[in-house]
């Protein structure tokens, strides 16, 4: 089978277009889930550690960096690590893949039982050949 062939069989199956829903729906999730950390979750974090904007927790590694702001930093071109913005993408990414997690452990609850296997085998010749004994005794007995 050519590639040209698989790829044409792969497409139409459906699973180019379950796996762009997919990417769609996963991309559009993230922002939410991203939105629910620096908007909803971080800020009352932040005032309960003394009114820290963790969005604005920088590391300066150039004098022109020190004193200043995030922002004003960063218009300046300085070299910043920035830490505050990595704890909020690090609870993104928790939250997200805890909910990844309860999705698909439901999905795996909710799919249909295996089949049951096959039946069981019959018995063993040599049971049957013990019968088959045991009536020839019991004929010739008679």
């Amino acid at each position: 089978m050519s590639m040209m062939s698989e790829f044409k069989e792969f497409a139409v199956k459906g699973n180019v277009l379950d796996m762009a829903v997919g990417v769609i729906i996963g991309g559009a999730f993230g922002k939410i889930v991203s939105s629910v950390v620096s908007d909803i979750l971080m800020p009352p974090i932040g005032l309960l550690m003394g009114k820290v904007d963790f969005s604005s927790l920088f590391i300066p590694l150039t004098e022109d960096a020190k004193g200043k702001s995030l922002a004003a930093a960063k218009a300046a071109g300085a070299a910043t690590i920035n830490y505050g913005v990595f704890l909020q993408t690090l609870l993104d990414f928790t939250i997200l893949a805890f909910v990844i997690f309860m999705v698909i452990k439901q999905m795996n609850r909710f799919k249909k039982a295996a089949p049951p296997g096959p039946p069981p085998a019959p018995p063993k010749e040599e049971v049957l050949l013990t019968e088959i004994r045991d009536l020839l005794k019991n004929q010739r007995h008679q």
